[in-house]
């Protein structure tokens, strides 16, 4: 094992590190000001405050996600089966919002001119219905290249279930660009999934960014001079390399870090049922872990229109921690909408100019600035007495907020801040919740992000949830969720079967041919073959339905060929999620999944820290806002530094570290657990209306 490791996860406004060394297993940490116009410089200048270099750098990057809502990608081209021009458009033919009659619809990322079409034709059992017209490709190919594009995705009808062709196709553009500078990936290697638009869609979004995150990722690797890796979509890390050739893969990177954190510290306290809250500077994430594991998906809207309508968005199909993320963070932006209304974000005043109590130019109201005149941020003590905050410039700022609009105070238009951003975030993590089917009543939270732990009381409150978790280092617990996560990769293929029809020899093939891929890449990332376990599942469905589940599936399944067993796995699941089954309908296996997995390289965290004190001491006291009492109280604020283990502190608080403040408001009361966490149990919350 490698003695230095550390972890970087680049946010919209800040950049956190965790330094982890293996020799006295500890972790000290780091945060910083990202740089937007170069994230790679916040890294390197947030490595140099450790004084050590590391061996492998574990990175976390919303590169990816940023480019496809932004459009930043490059100019992209699809060579696609004859009549399948238009897929991109057409998509399911559903209007997301039937009411709207002035809907809009995600425009796609290759406009028609640069989508070209050649005759093949592959049957749904994979035989070849129409070979593929070689000279098609070539004239494709050069129409595209003399326009310029810089990435090219092949989208073939059926390729799922057998790639000859896109292969071929790859092939001959190969040939026809030369020595050019292109990227070029299929949709089988992609996608390999039933529904062609979900397929198509997939793989012309990892071609529209590749090139970018390809160059990304090995410039950072060359700056840090350390073998770099990149934790996925689904919480897995996997190395630079083979992250470039599929960066689809990495668009919740940042976001999957932290779920992994929160399962890592849910698990090592025993904690069944979790909400993760993660909020940062500039969004706001939430997701459920249930037993130590954040609940997974394999379908993903990106770039939506409208955030919180399925559908206006970029469909992928790729493993993904399950989480909704709104624009809810430190540096939201408040506005007085057409209607006259007080609204927050979702855009961001970020790293530059950032909220106005920065002092960098920002001069919009922030959450930020609003949390400053609430009184629950130190303008001394910010980032560890690494930044002062201007509390007269977040004044000025939120003063001239609706001036004419709102009949607000300055702290009227503070608290209202607060309580719009924590309403959003309540709303969005009950709709999450319910369409899991379960019930917030059952969880408890663990907060965190710069702005977590600032918001938590108050969101907890709103969600009736009577308990709340502050970990260690709360303020950058993606980065220690980076060195927690397991290393694991995952790949897919579709066969679609009745259970009593099932080809076992071709499942068997599958699941061998994706495994051997998936321990190939962890291999390549310095592990050994014995190090390596797999995990298989099956999408799973009645016969007739448009969705399907995912199912683990024993490996003694497959070698007993035991159609019953599946079948048994199946409803089981079925029943767990949705309360009941549906009797002897037949079943049917879409899709095939291998997950290849290895123990995290971290599997205890201990951070540095001061001498500890017998008993909580305050810093000071100072006049704190809180909702529920609609007025300022003198709260006392302790450092969490010098809290020792069993030391209690009974709400109104605050904690103060480095990276973030734990705000305990009047109805709760905290201890410190023997891992240094802080519990805090909020009274009367169960009763609330």
């Amino acid at each position: 094992m490698k003695q230095y490791i550390a972890a970087t996860d680049i946010g919209g406004t800040f950049t956190d590190l965790a330094f982890y060394d293996a020799r006295t297993r500890t972790v000290t940490l780091n945060k910083l000001l990202t740089t937007p116009d170069d994230p790679r410089r916040a890294i390197v200048e947030g490595l140099k405050a450790f004084k050590s270099r590391p061996d492998i750098v574990v990175h976390g990057t919303t590169l990816v996600t940023n480019a496809l809502i932004e459009r930043r990608g490059v100019s992209t081209g699809v060579i696609a089966t004859a009549g399948y021009r238009d897929v991109l458009e057409i998509g399911t033919e559903l209007r997301y919002d039937p009411f709207d009659l002035q809907i809009e619809r995600a425009p796609s990322l290759v406009s028609r001119h640069y989508r070209k079409t050649v005759v093949e034709r592959i049957g749904a059992g994979g035989e070849i219905v129409i070979p593929l017209d070689e000279n098609g490709v070539r004239v494709a190919t050069r129409a595209l290249k003399e326009s310029g594009v810089r990435s090219i995705a092949i989208t073939f009808f059926n390729s799922y279930r057998n790639p000859a062709h896109e292969q071929q196709a790859k092939k001959i553009v190969l040939e026809e660009w030369g020595d050019g500078d292109v990227s070029i990936c299929t949709s089988s290697e992609i996608a390999p999934e039933i529904r062609e638009y979900e397929r198509f869609s997939t793989c012309v979004a990892n071609a529209y960014v590749a090139p970018i995150a390809i160059q990304y990722l090995g410039n950072l690797e060359r700056s840090l001079e350390a073998p770099l890796f990149v934790i996925l979509s689904d919480g897995g890390i996997t190395n630079a390399r083979a992250a470039s050739e599929q960066p689809i893969a990495l668009v919740e990177s940042g976001p999957a870090a932290g779920a992994m954190g929160a399962a890592f510290l849910a698990k090592r306290a025993g904690l069944d049922n979790v909400i993760a809250f993660d909020m940062g500077g500039t969004t706001a994430k939430i997701s459920l872990v249930h037993d130590g594991i954040p609940r997974r998906t394999h379908e993903l809207e990106a770039a939506r229109i409208k955030r919180f309508k399925k559908g206006s968005g970029l469909p992928l199909r790729i493993p993904v921690v399950e989480l909704i993320e709104i624009g809810a963070g430190g540096g939201s932006i408040a506005f007085v909408d057409e209607l006259g209304l007080l609204s927050v974000g979702p855009r961001s005043a970020g790293a530059k100019p950032g909220p106005a109590c920065y002092g960098l130019g920002g001069t919009n109201p922030t959450v930020t600035d609003a949390d400053l005149i609430r009184g629950y941020l130190s303008p001394e003590r910010f980032l560890g007495r690494r930044m002062r905050l201007d509390r007269r410039l977040a004044e000025k700022a939120i003063e001239n907020l609706g001036k004419h609009q709102l009949k607000l105070d300055l702290v009227g238009k503070a608290a209202g801040i607060a309580r719009v951003v924590d309403n959003s975030m309540a709303t969005a993590a009950r709709v999450h919740v319910a369409e899991a089917g379960t019930d917030p009543l059952k969880y408890k939270m663990v907060a965190f992000g710069g702005a977590g732990p600032v918001h938590a009381y108050e969101i907890a409150r709103l969600l009736n949830v009577s308990q709340v978790i502050f970990p260690l280092g709360a303020g950058v617990a993606s980065a220690i969720g980076m060195l927690v996560a397991p290393r694991s990769v995952e790949f897919t293929r579709s066969l679609v079967s009745s259970i009593g029809a099932l080809n076992w020899k071709a499942i068997k093939s599958i699941v061998t041919e994706l495994e051997a891929r998936g321990k190939s890449v962890l291999i390549e990332g310095g592990l050994k073959a014995a190090e390596i376990d797999r995990e298989i599942s099956a999408d799973m469905r009645y016969a007739g339905q448009g969705f399907e589940i995912t199912v683990p599936v024993a490996g003694k399944i497959l070698n007993r060929q035991d159609g019953a067993a599946l079948r048994r796995a199946f409803i089981s699941r079925y029943e767990e999620q949705f309360g009941r089954s549906l009797g002897e309908l037949p079943i049917e296996c879409v899709s095939w999944r291998v997950r290849v997995v290895a123990a995290p390289a971290v599997t205890s965290v201990r951070l540095k820290r001061d001498k500890l004190d017998a008993g909580a001491r305050e810093i000071e006291v100072r006049p704190a806002y809180f909702e529920e009492l609609g007025r300022y109280v003198d709260t006392p604020v302790y450092s969490r530094a010098h809290l020792a283990p069993g030391s209690r502190v009974k709400g109104p608080a605050l904690i103060e570290e480095d990276e973030s403040t734990c705000v305990v408001g009047p109805s709760g009361k905290l201890v410190v657990d023997k891992s240094g966490n802080l519990i805090m149990k909020i009274a009367y919350a169960k009763s609330k209306n």
